[in-house]
């Protein structure tokens, strides 16, 4: 049989569980989750080989409004993701409450004649499933879906539904990637990313959308007892008191991040991980070009 290939973007609002859908589809951990707005900051692909069949998922940042060119630059990337694709995942929870920025990813959609896929996500969630027919109802009023699928990215039920539907937007083609690979990013980047997450996690929420990890140098060295990667990374924040909070007393905090992020790095890349980490303050960066581009947000 001829192997068939297809690229699809997964989008919606922040917090409805794109990355963890991704995640779960994948069956390994490719995109960071927290729940905080605007983790995703980058387009971040996932892939999905299954015999003759290879899926491509993009994982967009939330759509939101921006306030910052980091803003700018994140939703620039949807519409990116969107243009490029056979076909859109839009990942909703399960209200019959359809908003504006939810109808403005569909209005891209339409605009690019993709079939589109509506997934109501956190199904776990609800007790009564009745109130997912209402919800279906008032989706199927704002656009034809090719497929309305429910689903749990906490507990994975519909997820092989959901990878069903989507093979059927699937063309003749070779595969783009190994079969044997789950994502593009870089592994520089997957510790960034990791290290990232442990930020969102652990510190107050005004602090994370202000810190960026920068990923100098990553190296393999072999030791009697298995193979070590040395990880120097730079995590960037906006001001000298949010680099204290960092930080923490006596360097409590600090230690805890890096202690949660190299354990997640172990396990993401199978080796020992050296983590080594320094804190510097560049005042707004999040609106100064030139330290979008050096941290890897180029627009």
């Amino acid at each position: 049989m001829d192997s068939r290939s297809a690229f699809i973007a997964i989008v919606g609002r922040p917090n409805v569980g794109k990355s963890s859908l991704l995640n779960t589809l994948v069956g390994r951990k490719v995109a960071i989750v927290s729940d905080k707005p605007q983790t995703t900051r980058n387009r971040i692909m996932g892939i999905v080989t299954k015999d003759e069949l290879q899926l491509v998922f993009l994982d967009t940042p939330g759509a939101h409004r921006p306030r910052t060119r980091l803003g700018d630059f994140m939703i620039k990337s949807i519409s990116e993701a969107v243009s490029g694709v056979d076909a859109g995942v839009l990942v909703v929870e399960p209200t019959a409450e359809v908003r504006d920025t939810e109808r403005d990813l569909l209005k891209q959609f339409r605009s690019q004649k993709l079939p589109v896929v509506l997934v109501i996500n956190k199904i776990d969630t609800v007790e009564d499933k009745a109130k997912l027919l209402t919800c279906i109802a008032a989706w199927q009023a704002e656009y034809d879906f090719a497929a309305i699928v429910p689903v749990s990215a906490l507990t994975g039920e519909g997820a092989d539904d959901l990878v069903g539907e989507l093979e059927k937007f699937a063309f003749e083609s070779p595969h783009f990637f190994p079969d044997d690979a789950v994502s593009d990013q870089p592994e520089k980047v997957m510790a960034a990313e990791l290290l990232r997450e442990q930020m969102l996690l652990c510190l107050r929420d005004e602090i994370p959308h202000g810190i960026a990890v920068v990923v100098e140098s990553l190296t393999e060295r072999e030791t009697e007892k298995g193979i070590i990667l040395d990880i120097e990374a730079n995590i960037f924040c906006e001001r000298d008191s949010h680099k204290g909070m960092i930080i923490g007393k006596k360097g409590a905090m600090l230690k805890k991040i890096a202690q949660a992020a190299r354990l997640q790095m172990e396990t993401a890349f199978d080796a020992k991980v050296n983590l080594q980490c320094w804190i510097k303050v560049k005042e707004d960066w999040r609106n100064r070009q030139g330290l979008l581009g050096g941290f890897g947000y180029r627009m």
